[in-house]
């Protein structure tokens, strides 16, 4: 009854829906339902404007004979979420973490440690299955213009979510559908007469995107139109500067990666040819290290992308390698002390054979 999934993978779940968590004047809805079935476990939240559903692919039985995970589904309240939260990051993010529904309780299983909270299972949630459902199959209203009226105080909480979300609309009062990687959300649109667009009348003054560009006609008409490719100036790029996205560092390894091996082919001595092999497979083992980091979760390669690129900005390389070695339990003082010898050793005068 019990599902396993990484520390991370658990902390991203709630991050990911914990701005869409319920007031506590209804109960049922002030805390994060924690979701598993055979395949997938699921962090849910709603507070009846926005629901947002994650989910994740938690560790599949060793044994092909093993009986599959019976579902499972508690709320954890709101007040016990941040000790939650505060616990997983005590935990290596690749930690395996298993939660095992025990009677009221979520059993929360690290390999040095262990969180134990009290749940209510039978907290009357709502079937969001059934309403996410009926929104992805909504059809779209005829006769109007999709141009819903949408809260920017509730946008704000999609930031979360992911890098990138898709938005589908089908009516200026139904839901607004939002996607991610492996997630899905709502959003309720608001009244446009109610909240502002209106002149004291009730009479919603900017209902159409003709009724935008007629407002706004006498200023805009003063240029011609232009797209921003072409009205927006292109910041310019540094030569020395790292690679800050996915699609950019993914470009630079493997053009690292061909021109090293053309290099390889046309070095004339033995040490040019090790210096362009190793350059050359290094970038290809970065390459698919980090196209697999991508696959398996495209956030934590995103960030990891962007992190990198600011310690090789910053220079300091060696120190981050240094640190990064000591802290795995290797010895830099040792492999610096080898690097001396064999320095050492290439500058000694060869024997000259008579």
């Amino acid at each position: 009854m019990s599902v396993t999934i990484n520390a991370h993978q658990l902390g991203r779940l709630l991050a990911r829906t914990a701005d869409h968590i319920g007031d506590d004047l209804t109960p049922a809805l002030h805390g994060i339902r924690l979701d598993a079935d055979a395949e997938y476990l699921y962090a849910v939240a709603t507070d009846r404007y926005t629901i947002a559903a994650a989910r994740y692919r938690h560790h599949r039985p060793d044994s092909e004979d093993a009986a599959p995970t019976a579902p499972f589904a508690h709320t954890i309240p709101a007040p016990a979420l941040p000790a939650l939260r505060e616990w997983i990051r005590t935990v290596p993010g690749h930690a395996p973490v298993t939660v095992t529904p025990d009677g009221t309780r979520l059993r929360f299983t690290a390999p040095d440690g262990e969180l134990t909270l009290t749940t209510d299972p039978g907290t009357e949630f709502i079937d969001w299955r059934g309403l996410l459902r009926g929104i992805t199959e909504q059809a779209p209203i005829t006769g109007e213009p999709v141009f819903p009226a949408l809260g920017t105080r509730l946008q704000a909480r999609w930031q979360t979510a992911d890098a990138v979300v898709r938005i589908h609309a089908t009516g200026n009062h139904q839901p607004l559908l939002v996607i991610g990687e492996d997630f899905l959300g709502a959003q309720m649109p608001t009244r446009a007469r109610r909240d502002g667009f209106s002149t004291g009348t009730d009479t919603d003054t900017l209902a159409t995107p003709a009724d935008v560009r007629t407002a706004w006609h006498d200023v805009l008409s003063a240029s011609p139109a232009t797209t921003p490719q072409t009205a927006l100036p292109v910041p310019p790029q540094s030569p020395c500067a790292a690679p800050k996205t996915i699609s950019e560092v993914t470009e630079d390894l493997l053009k690292q990666v061909l021109h090293s091996t053309q290099l390889l082919i046309a070095a004339d001595t033995g040490e040019a040819m090790a210096a362009h092999a190793t350059a050359g497979a290094t970038a290809w083992a970065a390459y698919r290290y980090l196209d697999a980091l991508h696959t398996a979760d495209p956030h934590l390669a995103a960030t990891v992308t962007a992190e990198t690129a600011d310690q090789l900005d910053d220079g300091a390389i060696s120190e981050w390698a240094w640190d990064a070695a000591a802290a795995a339990g290797h010895d830099p003082h040792k492999w610096q002390t080898e690097a001396e010898q064999r320095s050492a050793r290439r500058s000694l005068p060869q024997p000259v054979n008579t």
